[in-house]
Protein backbone atom coordinates (compact mmCIF):
# COMPACT_ATOMS: atom_id res chain seq x y z
CA UNK A 1 0.00 0.00 0.00
CA UNK A 2 1.20 3.69 -1.00
CA UNK A 3 1.74 5.83 1.65
CA UNK A 4 -0.14 8.90 1.98
CA UNK A 5 0.51 12.01 0.90
CA UNK A 6 0.61 13.79 4.47
CA UNK A 7 2.99 11.24 5.57
CA UNK A 8 5.58 11.58 2.81
CA UNK A 9 5.41 15.10 3.53
CA UNK A 10 6.04 14.50 6.96
CA UNK A 11 8.90 12.34 6.23
CA UNK A 12 10.17 14.84 3.95
CA UNK A 13 10.13 17.25 6.89
CA UNK A 14 11.43 14.53 9.91
CA UNK A 15 14.57 13.79 6.79
CA UNK A 16 15.07 17.62 6.51
CA UNK A 17 15.63 17.96 9.95
CA UNK A 18 18.17 15.35 10.60
CA UNK A 19 19.71 16.36 7.15
CA UNK A 20 20.26 20.05 8.82
CA UNK A 21 21.54 18.49 12.24
CA UNK A 22 23.88 16.19 10.02
CA UNK A 23 24.79 18.80 7.37
CA UNK A 24 23.70 15.63 4.79
CA UNK A 25 24.13 18.04 1.73
CA UNK A 26 23.28 14.68 -0.55
CA UNK A 27 19.89 14.57 1.58
CA UNK A 28 19.23 18.37 1.23
CA UNK A 29 19.91 17.93 -2.59
CA UNK A 30 16.90 15.85 -2.99
CA UNK A 31 14.96 17.72 -0.24
CA UNK A 32 15.24 21.08 -1.97
CA UNK A 33 14.28 21.78 -5.37
CA UNK A 34 16.28 23.20 -7.61
CA UNK A 35 14.29 26.10 -7.35
CA UNK A 36 13.93 26.48 -3.96
CA UNK A 37 14.16 30.10 -2.18
CA UNK A 38 14.17 31.01 1.22
CA UNK A 39 13.32 34.46 2.54
CA UNK A 40 14.25 35.29 6.24
CA UNK A 41 12.41 37.59 8.51
CA UNK A 42 13.99 40.14 7.41
CA UNK A 43 13.56 39.91 3.92
CA UNK A 44 16.56 38.52 2.99
CA UNK A 45 16.68 35.65 -0.05
CA UNK A 46 18.48 32.64 0.42
CA UNK A 47 18.60 29.28 -2.96
CA UNK A 48 18.94 26.23 -2.29
CA UNK A 49 22.90 26.67 -2.82
CA UNK A 50 23.21 28.91 -0.25
CA UNK A 51 21.98 26.73 2.23
CA UNK A 52 24.02 23.92 1.10
CA UNK A 53 27.00 26.00 0.72
CA UNK A 54 26.76 27.27 4.43
CA UNK A 55 26.51 23.52 5.54
CA UNK A 56 29.25 22.55 3.77
CA UNK A 57 31.62 25.16 4.17
CA UNK A 58 30.53 24.98 8.40
CA UNK A 59 29.53 28.80 8.11
CA UNK A 60 26.70 27.53 9.98
CA UNK A 61 26.03 24.65 11.96
CA UNK A 62 22.65 22.99 13.52
CA UNK A 63 23.70 22.09 16.93
CA UNK A 64 20.22 20.98 17.98
CA UNK A 65 16.66 21.17 16.77
CA UNK A 66 13.39 20.67 18.38
CA UNK A 67 10.29 20.96 15.49
CA UNK A 68 6.75 21.74 16.58
CA UNK A 69 2.82 22.20 15.35
CA UNK A 70 3.92 21.13 12.35
CA UNK A 71 0.84 21.62 10.14
CA UNK A 72 0.29 20.11 6.37
CA UNK A 73 -2.46 21.32 4.11
CA UNK A 74 -2.93 19.75 0.99
CA UNK A 75 -4.05 22.11 -2.01
CA UNK A 76 -3.93 19.92 -4.79
CA UNK A 77 -2.68 16.73 -5.48
CA UNK A 78 0.31 17.70 -5.76
CA UNK A 79 1.02 21.33 -3.87
CA UNK A 80 1.10 21.53 -0.05
CA UNK A 81 1.35 24.02 2.48
CA UNK A 82 3.47 23.23 5.83
CA UNK A 83 3.20 25.45 8.85
CA UNK A 84 5.26 24.79 11.61
CA UNK A 85 7.54 26.51 14.68
CA UNK A 86 11.14 25.61 15.13
CA UNK A 87 13.64 26.28 18.51
CA UNK A 88 17.66 25.87 17.26
CA UNK A 89 20.98 25.78 18.71
CA UNK A 90 23.03 27.35 15.73
CA UNK A 91 26.48 27.87 15.51
CA UNK A 92 27.99 31.01 13.34
CA UNK A 93 31.18 32.87 13.48
CA UNK A 94 32.37 30.33 16.20
CA UNK A 95 29.51 31.40 18.24
CA UNK A 96 26.50 29.11 19.52
CA UNK A 97 22.98 30.93 19.86
CA UNK A 98 19.37 30.11 20.15
CA UNK A 99 17.17 30.84 17.56
CA UNK A 100 13.41 30.45 17.25
CA UNK A 101 10.88 30.92 14.96
CA UNK A 102 7.93 30.11 13.25
CA UNK A 103 7.41 29.14 9.31
CA UNK A 104 5.70 28.61 6.35
CA UNK A 105 6.53 26.25 3.70
CA UNK A 106 5.54 25.40 -0.30
CA UNK A 107 5.78 21.60 -1.07
CA UNK A 108 5.42 20.56 -4.85
CA UNK A 109 5.51 16.50 -5.76
CA UNK A 110 7.20 16.41 -9.02
CA UNK A 111 7.91 13.47 -10.80
CA UNK A 112 6.37 11.44 -7.66
CA UNK A 113 8.72 12.54 -5.17
CA UNK A 114 7.96 15.47 -2.79
CA UNK A 115 10.42 18.37 -2.64
CA UNK A 116 10.44 22.11 -0.78
CA UNK A 117 10.46 25.02 -2.92
CA UNK A 118 9.42 27.71 -1.00
CA UNK A 119 10.10 28.45 2.67
CA UNK A 120 9.01 32.35 4.33
CA UNK A 121 10.32 32.73 7.96
CA UNK A 122 9.43 34.76 10.93
CA UNK A 123 9.75 35.44 14.15
CA UNK A 124 7.22 34.80 16.78
CA UNK A 125 5.77 37.44 18.53
CA UNK A 126 7.56 36.66 21.81
CA UNK A 127 11.18 36.57 20.36
CA UNK A 128 13.80 39.14 20.82
CA UNK A 129 13.77 40.64 17.50
CA UNK A 130 17.42 41.24 18.18
CA UNK A 131 18.31 37.52 17.88
CA UNK A 132 19.88 35.76 14.75
CA UNK A 133 17.83 33.46 12.76
CA UNK A 134 18.98 29.65 11.69
CA UNK A 135 18.43 28.35 8.11
CA UNK A 136 20.13 31.03 5.90
CA UNK A 137 21.71 32.77 8.72
CA UNK A 138 21.52 35.50 8.73
CA UNK A 139 19.62 32.81 9.09
CA UNK A 140 20.51 30.22 6.70
CA UNK A 141 20.55 27.16 7.70
CA UNK A 142 17.32 26.45 5.98
CA UNK A 143 14.62 24.47 6.87
CA UNK A 144 14.17 23.51 6.77
CA UNK A 145 14.62 23.51 5.25
CA UNK A 146 14.30 22.30 8.52
CA UNK A 147 13.09 22.47 6.69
Amino acid sequence: MQESDEHQILKLFEDGDRALLAADVAALSRIFADDYAQYDESGKRFTKQDVINNLKSGAVLYVSMVSSGRSIRLLTGDVAVVHGSEEDVVEQGGASFPVRYIYTDVVVKRNGKWQIVASQLAKPAECDLNAQSSRGLSRNLPRRPQK
